[in-house]
């Protein structure tokens, strides 16, 4: 059987006991259709719903919808065609998956609607569904919390076939990491850089699954920086990238930093990405994320103490809340059909769930680790200001030494590991950097 085939039977399974357990007979996935701007008759780009792509890899078909009957094992996918002669029409290639479901072409939703008829009324709908007809239809419930999260706490655990798109997108922003790594020694601006990424993987803007972050020098320290430059600074120090590509609708999340040339910056650059390696061999099934979150501070503590910006042994920085200071984000999150993929807080799929840290309110995933999640592993350190002030008046800090960093900005090395069987883990990052014999 096909890596597909097994996929989508796995689905099916999923659904039928999502169906049962929450009351429902049968579930309509709407894939969702482009919503204008405000006093505007434009839309930006379209985004398919991500469960609607966990079914089909049908990432570019708005107002088309699948419809699946508990207990059935083939689902019905309505792939909505327009007769629009403003827009290009959607192609829709033979692939494997037509096999496995019932395939209609429309061109209007009531076709779908009277193709289901009284069966509607108990369906779970799972979409946006401000526009009308959508709006209107007489569903049994719109966005089940319960259905929607016992799905997304066994999304966690990805096929053989999801492995397999996520290997795909990977390699694809590798090669794109690898020419805005050439255009950055070439000395390009952010803008340019940002455009030889694209180029390097023939991809439109809109195709990648978050903005880009292309940060030179000190505006590596702004978290989600995404201005581009146009000119390029006059003087190169460091380039921090954070950017992904998306192959059948799943997503990479790769971070890497570079130094313009060997000192201080490269090997705190070097000093980041041993720590990251460190905090690799410590993921198995069993260990709880947060606890893996709290090592990836301490690695960053020690590394503030060993480059001079604090006084102190690793747990003392750690314990006096420094490390929150520089490394104010978490240490990953599951990806998936989305760069921030779900469930991360849930302890089982009755919707139980964890409450977010105090301490790291921003950590994104507090589940224990099982063999066939898929996360990412991001350490990093920043000089960040409004962070700072409140240790502003701290003896323990070298306020030198962070001057020293600050026209770098900071530093990140971000990685998407798959769990194995007793730590036997594959990281689909630095996997497809090696297949181009660039790391």
């Amino acid at each position: 059987m096909s890596a597909y085939a097994e996929h989508i039977k796995t689905v099916c399974e999923r659904f039928d006991k999502a169906l049962a357990d929450t009351g429902f007979e049968s579930t309509l996935v709407y894939s969702g259709q482009p919503r204008v701007d405000f006093l505007d008759d434009n839309a930006p780009p379209y985004r398919v719903n991500p469960l609607f792509k966990y079914w089909v890899p049908v990432t570019e078909s708005p107002k088309s919808a699948i419809f699946y009957r508990k207990g059935s094992q083939r689902p019905t996918v309505y792939l909505f065609q327009a007769r629009d002669f403003w827009h290009a029409p959607v192609n829709v290639p033979e692939e494997e998956w037509q096999q496995y479901v019932d395939l209609k072409i429309i061109d209007d939703l009531s076709i779908m609607t009277d193709d289901i008829g009284s069966e509607l009324s108990n369906t779970a709908f799972i979409g946006e569904d401000f526009a009308e007809p959508v709006h209107s239809w007489n569903v049994k419930a719109r966005n089940p919390q319960n259905l929607i999260d016992h799905l997304h706490f066994h999304r966690a655990i990805k096929t053989e076939w999801e492995l397999e798109n996520l290997r795909e997108a990977n390699k694809l922003a590798a090669k794109a990491h690898v020419a805005a790594k050439e255009a950055f020694y070439a000395e390009k601006s952010e803008l340019e850089i940002h455009h030889a990424y694209l180029a390097a993987i023939n991809f439109r803007e809109s195709q990648v699954p978050y903005n880009s972050i292309i940060a030179l020098n000190s505006h590596s320290a702004i978290l989600h920086y995404d201005v581009y430059d146009t000119e390029p600074p006059k003087q190169f120090r460091s380039f921090l990238i954070d950017a992904g590509a998306r192959y059948r609708g799943y997503c990479a999340d790769i971070t890497r930093s570079y130094a313009y040339e060997e000192g201080f910056y490269a090997d705190l650059v070097e000093a980041m990405d041993n720590a990251q390696k460190e905090l690799l061999s410590e993921i198995k099934p069993g260990v709880n994320y947060y606890d893996l979150h709290v090592s990836m501070h301490l690695k960053v503590a020690k590394i503030l103490s060993d480059f001079g910006f604090i006084n102190g042994d690793a747990q003392s920085i750690y314990d006096k809340g420094y490390t929150s200071a520089f490394m104010p984000h978490g240490l990953g999150h599951f990806i998936g059909l989305q760069v921030h993929d779900v469930g991360g807080f849930l302890k089982s799929d009755d919707g139980s769930s964890y409450e977010r840290s105090e301490r790291h309110p921003f950590l994104r995933l507090l589940r224990d680790i099982e063999e066939g999640q898929v996360f990412t592993i991001e350490p990093g350190l920043y000089v960040v200001d409004q962070l700072l002030e409140e240790h502003k008046d701290s003896d323990d800090i070298n306020w030198d030494k962070v001057d020293e960093l600050r026209p770098y900005g900071g530093v990140r090395i971000e990685d998407s590991i798959v769990v194995g069987k007793d730590g036997n883990n594959e990281n689909l990052t630095r996997d497809a950097f090696k297949a181009l014999g660039a790391e």
